[in-house]
């Protein structure tokens, strides 16, 4: 496999370093299990529970739709939480309303593993979002078969073959794809995907800062047909607040979560 350069070159250093490790990370995980050995574990996996499905479920009810993110640490913020308990988290987010789990599994900057998916599909009924940085269709394979019903695809991150290549493999083999996009170049991007699920990340890539505007300045370029998500950066009622009366209904919301005792008890709090 080879490395994208030009996707690299492009991109900010942040997100450049991680996908820099993504390709070797592909490289190594596919010596140890080759993709035939990843379908066979595919098909043992139970069917999807349909990841967008259960967003338009909320949203249908008059409810916020919550991707609630299971994650130990970030580049950024270093450890979010000391007591992680990938089990404990998914049931309190469960117990707490939410509609999907989402889970990181990047090791090497997030600090997440592929067990805490497996185990939260095992403790939850919820339908679960591989949350990791997608440069191969290897992960795609690999995320079926760990029990994941929806990938993550960041526009910033491939080039537009391989952001429609991956997205393609993905819905054929039973996946839903949320799409991130942080500006309008790649939101025009994102649009040409079939997928209605457009997750606007709030976090510039440049320096991991946080602003919701990123949000708001790109909702009137989206289609009414598209399910659009806000992304990082959700943090209070009145953050809850402010989307809903932009008609933003779907939020994955981590950090906030995360620094709480009881998630699904802040889960309730910000969002019932």
């Amino acid at each position: 496999m080879s490395v994208d350069n030009a996707s690299l070159t492009a991109t900010p250093t942040i997100l450049k370093k991680i996908l820099a490790r993504k390709y070797e990370e592909v490289i190594e995980r596919s010596a140890l299990v080759p993709v035939e050995q990843l379908r066979e574990l595919m098909v043992e996996q139970d069917a999807s529970r349909g990841f967008i499905a259960a967003l338009q479920k909320k949203i249908a009810l008059g409810a916020a739709a919550v991707i609630a993110e299971i994650k130990k640490a970030s580049p950024s913020k270093g450890v979010i939480r000391e007591d992680f308990d990938a089990v404990a988290i998914a049931r309190s987010y469960e117990k707490g309303g939410a509609a999907c789990l989402s889970v990181l599994t990047d090791v090497d900057f997030f600090q997440g593993d592929d067990n805490y998916l497996r185990q939260a599909r095992s403790a939850t009924r919820l339908p679960l979002l591989r949350k990791d940085f997608v440069v191969d269709r290897y992960q795609i394979y690999e995320a079926r078969a760990i029990g994941a019903d929806c990938v993550l695809l960041i526009v910033a991150a491939l080039n537009t073959d391989s952001l429609h290549s991956l997205h393609d493999v993905a819905r054929d083999i039973g996946l839903d794809v949320l799409v991130e996009v942080h500006d309008q170049h790649e939101l025009d991007v994102a649009l040409q995907l079939s997928t209605p699920l457009i997750g606007i990340n709030n976090r510039n890539l440049h320096t991991f800062n946080t602003s919701l505007d990123t949000t708001y300045n790109l909702l009137d370029n989206i289609p009414s047909d598209r399910l659009i998500v806000t992304e990082s950066g959700i943090h209070s009622i009145d953050d809850v607040m402010a989307m809903r009366g932009h008609h933003v209904n779907a939020f994955l919301v981590g950090e906030a979560f995360m620094r709480a005792d009881d998630p699904g008890r802040r889960l309730m709090q910000m969002f019932n």
